[in-house]
């Protein structure tokens, strides 16, 4: 008869421990998971384009973009754009921002290690770094025990083994969690800084400048509607002041990589020519999510689905579980979704490119409320992360020459 109580006992002596230490401890059981996957298929890796067959797991997880950004790491970034005998650009180091394998190359200066350790370390360590922000933000739309399941939910995503590996993944998810905690909490000019740095990281700086110009446009409409006479609140002038400077602090962190990328080669393009090399074809707002229902479904299904897609995702962010998460959350999914929508390019990498749109796990669990319900959850996304490894990041020999990027 004692025992469920013991049990309960345990639970709460569990939860009664300090928050940063519950949420180390699920993010940290994730990675163990996550690392535990990546081992048994990199022991079943047939010889691959990295290396021979069976490599060991530092070597496994520096697979595809991994050696994109070790490329930079070790050589920079190129002042003549390579071209093919057509006159396109091929695929090149400026696809890539700079921010992660600069951080790496300043630890090996400073701790003499090299690539091999370092680029997963400080993925990793940014992956844990970015749990404990999670944590925070999803505080300011729900109690403890719901915050810190929504850190589960993204810890164990089916994408999430890209956390401790060498991409930039882990360290754009902190700047990005960081920057829009700061600017739920209002400290729009604290933001300011984050968001430069995170123009940096990946290329998420234009849906951010989408979310904040939507919030000033919404604090100026406020303010020029603010009703008259001695006795009305005081107006948000200054809030609306702040949401300028970092609208145009998002904004310019949105053009810094591309005109970088305009100074060093001499070419204005130079960024989206390198970007596009990837699909073969020129810069088309919205026309590859046509082309690639059209192509799975024909001249009329193929644009049915996409309008009914589109629709799907209007009405999943007007979802009352959605809401709960709060105004920015909720904005920015909306932005990030209007900006895949607009310029991504569907391939198998959509998966690992949908992880900014992490707010909505929390969403998930406001929907799903029972333990059970919860713990299926991890289990089903533990299982599609195995998918995930042994369809994506493991090369597959029998797909050619460039099989099918995670």
């Amino acid at each position: 008869m004692t025992r469920p109580g013991l049990q309960g006992g345990r639970r709460g002596a569990l939860l009664r421990w300090p928050w940063p230490v519950q949420v180390l401890l699920v993010f940290g059981a994730a990675r163990a998971v996550s690392a535990a996957l990546l081992t048994a298929a990199a022991s079943r890796q047939s010889a691959s384009p990295w290396g021979p067959a069976s490599p060991n797991y530092l070597s496994f997880v520096e697979f595809w973009d991994s050696g994109w950004y070790r490329r930079i790491y070790d050589e920079g970034y190129p002042e003549v754009l390579p071209r093919a005998e057509d006159g396109s650009v091929l695929q090149n180091q400026w696809a890539f921002y700079p921010l992660f394998p600069a951080l790496v190359r300043l630890l090996t200066v400073l701790t003499g290690g090299g690539w091999n350790v370092l680029a997963p370390a400080v993925a990793t360590a940014c992956g844990f770094a970015a749990a404990l922000m999670l944590y925070r933000l999803f505080r300011l739309a729900a109690a403890h025990r719901e915050a810190l399941w929504g850190v589960a939910f993204v810890a164990f995503l089916p994408v999430a083994p890209v956390l401790q590996v060498p991409y930039a993944e882990s360290l754009h998810l902190l700047l990005l969690v960081l920057a829009l905690y700061l600017v739920a909490t209002g400290r729009y000019l604290g933001a300011v800084p984050v968001v430069l740095v995170m123009g940096l990281a990946r290329p998420a700086g234009v849906p951010f400048a989408v979310l904040v110009f939507a919030l000033l446009v919404r604090a100026a409409v406020r303010y020029w509607r603010r009703p008259a006479g001695p006795s009305r609140e005081e107006p948000p002038g200054p809030a609306v002041a702040r949401l300028a400077v970092l609208t145009l602090a998002a904004g310019a962190a949105a053009l810094c990589w591309p005109a970088t990328a305009w100074a060093v080669t001499g070419r204005f393009d130079a960024y989206v020519e390198t970007e596009t090399a990837w699909r073969g074809s020129h810069l088309a707002p919205f026309l590859p999510w046509l082309q690639a229902g059209t192509n799975l479904l024909g001249p009329v299904g193929g644009p049915v689905a996409v309008l009914a897609a589109a629709a799907a995702c209007v009405l999943l962010l007007r979802l009352e579980p959605v809401r709960r998460l709060g105004r920015v959350p909720v904005w920015w999914c909306a932005s990030y979704l209007l900006y895949l929508a607009a310029f991504w390019n569907p391939q198998t990498s959509t998966y690992r490119i949908l992880l900014p749109l992490f707010p909505l796990a929390l969403a998930a669990v406001f929907a799903v409320r029972s333990t059970p319900a919860r713990c299926a959850v991890l289990g089903v996304s533990v299982l599609l992360q195995a998918v995930w490894i042994a369809l994506l990041w493991m090369w597959n020999p029998s797909g050619g020459t460039s099989d099918f990027p995670p």
